[in-house]
């Protein structure tokens, strides 16, 4: 069945990197929608990032965070740079034949892998 493994979550000091990877079986990669949520504690699930053709972000992330696929290896990437304690949270893969920025739009999620920027 389908199945979305995250890695490479961890901790940084804000201002620093780190790269998100997610590989998808399962499904037919190339057809999907993929994207990142995350959820911090007390929170409600939120969009950051999406693709197929084209990419989304959400306003807090854009031009900090960079998502990407990698058809070939039905992986996704968030690569994320300038990290600040606000984006501290469990980060999500998500796959759907219509993605939207609502976490309900999402028909398969990731076990989530956790950031945690220091200040």
């Amino acid at each position: 069945q389908v199945q979305l493994v995250e890695s490479g979550g961890g901790l940084v000091q804000a201002g620093g990197s780190l790269t998100l990877s997610c590989a998808a079986s399962g499904l037919t990669f190339s057809r999907y929608h993929m994207g990142w949520f995350r959820q911090a504690p007390g929170q409600e699930r939120e969009f950051v990032a999406a693709i197929r053709w084209s990419v989304s972000y959400a306003d807090s992330v854009k031009g900090r965070f960079a998502i990407s696929r990698d058809n070939a290896k039905n992986t996704v990437y968030l690569q994320m740079n300038s990290l600040k304690p606000e984006d501290t949270a469990v980060y999500y893969c998500a796959a759907g034949e219509r993605l939207g920025t609502e976490a309900g739009s999402s028909d398969y999620w990731g076990q989530g892998t956790q950031v945690t920027v220091s200040s």
